[in-house]
């Protein structure tokens, strides 16, 4: 059965939106948003990934990204879920301080019983739902999206006031956490 979200053009923008299931809360600590920029910045530097936009909230991340070179842009962002799952489900459990760990580890794991892709976990949602950015007006679009998202939820007062955001890179700020392309 053919999905309606794929990713066709490996050469095209895609506006990409991975949540943790059930939307747990998980990237409200620093130690899981910064495993998560990690696996970014090595998939920028060994596998091409480009970085035009993204934004981390609590549940869930958005981006816009490219590739520039041989990965196809579906296996690195395979990549990049399956890692962040394990890495971050590990820092759970060895976190002094997390005091929904048992929670977390048990859905985690009651998810990934329940879906045959898994071996043990599922940590994100099975799909990234990737949009082609085709048009200018579709970039425009999902960069205001991004960057507005900490601003809709009442986080920040301004984009570019959020830390985990691209909106810094696009204001000129100094304070950026990772290389974005800017449009």
């Amino acid at each position: 059965m053919s999905r309606k979200y794929k990713i066709r053009d490996q050469g095209a923008l895609y506006f990409v939106t991975f949540t943790v299931i059930h939307w747990l809360d998980v990237f409200t600590r620093k130690e899981y948003r910064d495993i998560f920029l990690d696996s970014i910045r090595y998939c920028q530097k060994h596998k091409g990934l480009e970085v035009w936009a993204y934004c981390i909230m609590s549940s869930h991340v958005h981006m816009v990204i490219g590739r520039n070179g041989d990965p196809n842009l579906e296996h690195i962002v395979r990549d990049i879920k399956k890692f962040t799952s394990f890495k971050i489900i590990e820092a759970i459990k060895e976190h002094p301080q997390e005091s929904r760990k048992d929670l977390f580890v048990w859905l985690f794991e009651r998810a990934g019983r329940a879906n045959n892709n898994n071996k043990r976990y599922q940590f994100w949602q099975q799909h990234s739902h990737p949009i082609e950015l085709n048009t200018d007006e579709k970039i425009d679009q999902r960069l205001d999206y991004i960057h507005n998202n900490p601003v809709k939820a009442g986080i920040v007062l301004s984009p570019e006031d959020y830390l985990y955001s691209s909106a810094v890179n696009y204001a000129g700020l100094p304070e950026t956490l990772i290389d974005v392309m800017l449009m």
